[in-house]
């Protein structure tokens, strides 16, 4: 049976957001799952950033990842060579990958130029679950993660804003949008 890897990535940021180039991945959360939207295999690693090691106040109230977390955590270049590791297993029932929006997309495109990382998934098709969300629901415009679940008559399970628990919530959603 195919398989489908949702990811989400908690990064740095500041109350009223910063520009993309100024942010950098502190979480990731992947999950593999069935068409069905059930889940084969995940995970999760805290990343430490190097630009702004020190997370905001609001950063860490927004995403309940403390101090402590990054500290301790790897730098993304070794995070994703466990990442890539994980992910090669999967590689031969791997038919696309998923985010909610564009943003998890672009900040790993990024954050792999400026670490000079290859991926599996640069080869791979990307669903921008967001948008087809939107278009399967004939929605006047694209939702949030939790008022798409709400929408389809599901609650956020866990806590918002930490990548394994988001990534697992927009997988639910996955069904609902795949060609039957």
């Amino acid at each position: 049976m195919p398989h489908w890897l949702v990811i989400d990535l908690e990064a740095t940021t500041e109350e009223g957001g910063w520009p993309l180039e100024e942010m950098e991945i502190i979480e990731i959360g992947a999950s593999l799952v069935r068409a069905d939207g059930h889940e084969v295999d995940h995970f999760q690693r805290f990343v430490r950033p190097l630009r702004r090691p020190c997370l905001t106040g609001f950063c860490r109230q927004l995403t309940h990842i403390s101090q402590a977390d990054v500290d301790g955590a790897a730098s993304l270049p070794q995070v994703w060579q466990a990442f890539e590791r994980w992910l090669g297993h999967h590689r031969p029932r791997l038919v696309g990958w998923a985010s909610w929006g564009d943003y998890d997309r672009r900040q790993l495109e990024q954050e792999w130029r400026l670490h000079q990382l290859d991926s599996l998934l640069a080869a791979t098709p990307h669903l921008n679950l967001k948008q087809r969300f939107a278009e399967a629901r004939q929605l006047g415009r694209a939702v949030g993660l939790h008022a798409a679940l709400q929408l389809a008559g599901l609650s956020f399970q866990g806590q918002q804003h930490r990548a394994l628990e988001d990534a697992r919530n927009t997988a639910r959603l996955l069904p609902l949008v795949l060609p039957a």
